[in-house]
């Protein structure tokens, strides 16, 4: 990933809506949210969350699609590992930084299941 669309991804990422959304999103997983869906969760004005979709569509954190009438969204973890492997690939000057059972860089990203309840709670944000 080139320095500037890190810079990018970064930026998008630091306000307190957008981090939501994405954390949302990445808590999801590869099938996404309806746009309605997200605004319910997050508590978000609709006007509001399409601003902020836009930009991290723009940082390329998140991928749009078409679903009938509404659109989809979903966390690029292609995006988000390339990110976390740019931030890592010097880790510890090349030593062993982390416990023996786990990387340093996140090669994939397959969704987990999430810590919290089944249903999504309702996040307040600006």
């Amino acid at each position: 990933m080139e320095t500037k669309h890190i810079i990018n991804a970064l930026g998008a990422l630091a306000q307190e809506s957008r981090l939501a959304i994405f954390r949302l999103l990445v808590e999801t997983g590869p099938s996404g949210l309806a746009v309605g869906s997200i605004a319910e969760a997050l508590g978000l004005a609709n006007a509001t969350l399409s601003f902020h979709l836009k930009e991290l569509t723009s940082a390329g954190l998140t991928v749009a699609t078409p679903n009938g009438r509404s659109i989809t969204y979903a966390a690029s973890f292609d995006t988000m590992n390339s990110l976390i492997e740019y931030l890592t690939e010097n880790c510890c000057a090349g030593s062993s930084c982390a416990k023996p059972s786990t990387n340093c860089v996140v090669d994939v990203c397959s969704p987990v299941k999430p810590k919290r309840s089944s249903s999504i709670t309702k996040r307040k944000t600006t």
